[in-house]
């Protein structure tokens, strides 16, 4: 195996002290709720599991595994995105895996209630109260020059963007569509408040200690009010934290440096859409978004964090059963799951670096340049668990 840089991101992305699980919390039985969604999710949640269950065999450690229906498949079902019985089963289990959702055949589709009804992840989301989104990204040297961004700028790039998941334009009202003058007219509420800013800005100055001290606070202060409120927020808890280095910066901007120069950052928040849009950059930077993973956390339970965990790429139904789809950033995102929903980073690590030697081993998927099946690949990861 060719070694692997310190920093490139395989350890993962480890919280401080503050947002820690203690490895004391042992758990008899692990429950999980999967939720395959639409296009290609249910084949990718298929290899996640595949691999937490053999390296939950390893570890001796049992999971419960509970299946439901997500957003387009759910809306197929019953019409509607997400059940009250999804949230109630969402609530009693350790942790909500989800392949993918969406589609072009749901897009168009409205429902009364907000944007909570119209999405089923967003509900989830909002319902769990899991707003810390992490989303690591790293350059794989193992690619070589299969990522857009040449590999002397993103060599040993190694972020986390954390992406704010319960507020901002993505909940707030009002929003909708009417008619004005005799044309239609969309509208969206770009709206925080104190709390929400405060809570999720402490998260990320405190992940930023715990790597590398550097902060990045992406916003549009510069014409939205929600930012300037943001941007105040930020600057006044960056006092609480005189050891990390603060620096503000446009969006756009953001986007623009992390594609010409990647290394310069350590820890990027944003918004909900700030972070939603900056974590898709942060496919450039690894080589697709096929393999990126995340994890939103809520509030701790017996030490451990509740979270959702599910890879940042859409549905892609134009590939969904053909069995090309990359299962990479699922399969991290089952890694996440063992580290910060079951405080086992040490199955964490054995999955992440198992990942890495199946790659190494020419386990890609086309996406990344390869010609593995998406089955190929989840069985070389298997196999290299050990």
């Amino acid at each position: 195996m060719a070694a692997t840089h310190v920093g490139c991101g395989i350890e993962g992305p480890t919280l401080p002290r503050r947002l820690q699980t203690s490895e004391r919390h042992t758990v008899a039985e692990f429950r999980i709720l999967a939720l395959g969604g639409d296009g290609i999710g249910p084949e990718v949640l298929a290899s996640g599991l595949k691999v937490a269950r053999a390296a939950a065999r390893l570890h001796a450690i049992r999971l419960s595994v509970s299946h439901d229906l997500l957003h387009g498949a759910a809306w197929d079902r019953w019409e509607t995105f997400c059940q009250d019985e999804t949230v109630a089963a969402a609530h009693a289990a350790d942790a909500v895996l989800v392949g993918a959702v969406g589609g072009p055949a749901w897009d168009d589709i409205r429902v009364a209630g907000g944007p909570e009804r119209q999405d089923g992840l967003m509900r989830l989301r909002r319902e769990l109260d899991t707003f810390i989104g992490l989303r690591p990204a790293w350059h794989w040297p193992q690619l070589g020059d299969h990522a857009p961004i040449k590999r002397e700028l993103a060599n040993a790039a190694d972020l986390l963007i954390l992406r704010e998941m319960c507020g901002g334009i993505m909940f707030a009202q009002p929003r909708g569509q009417t008619r004005k003058d005799g044309m239609r007219v969309g509208f969206d509420t770009a709206a925080y408040n104190e709390r929400e800013v405060r809570r999720f800005a402490c998260a990320g100055f405190e992940l930023a200690r715990a790597r590398r001290s550097l902060l990045v606070s992406a916003d549009k202060a510069n014409v939205l009010e929600s930012s300037k409120l943001w941007r105040e927020i930020v600057s006044e808890i960056g006092l609480e934290y005189p050891d990390v280095e603060l620096r503000h910066m446009y969006a756009d901007n953001c986007a623009y440096q992390m594609v010409m120069n990647p290394r310069q950052f350590d820890v990027i928040i944003g918004c909900n859409l700030i972070g939603d849009i900056l974590s898709d950059v942060a496919g450039s930077i690894s080589g697709a978004l096929g393999l990126l993973p995340s994890a939103c956390l809520g509030a701790r339970r017996c030490g451990r964090f509740k979270g959702i965990f599910e890879p940042v790429h859409g549905s892609a139904p134009d590939i969904a059963g053909m069995g090309a789809a990359n299962p990479v950033g699922m399969v991290l995102s089952v890694a996440m799951m063992f580290e910060y929903g079951m405080c086992r980073r040490d199955v964490a690590q054995r999955i992440r670096l198992a990942t890495v030697r199946a790659m190494e081993n020419g386990a890609r998927t086309p996406d990344i340049g390869g010609e593995s099946a998406t089955k190929d690949v989840t069985e070389a990861i298997v196999s290299e668990l050990g």
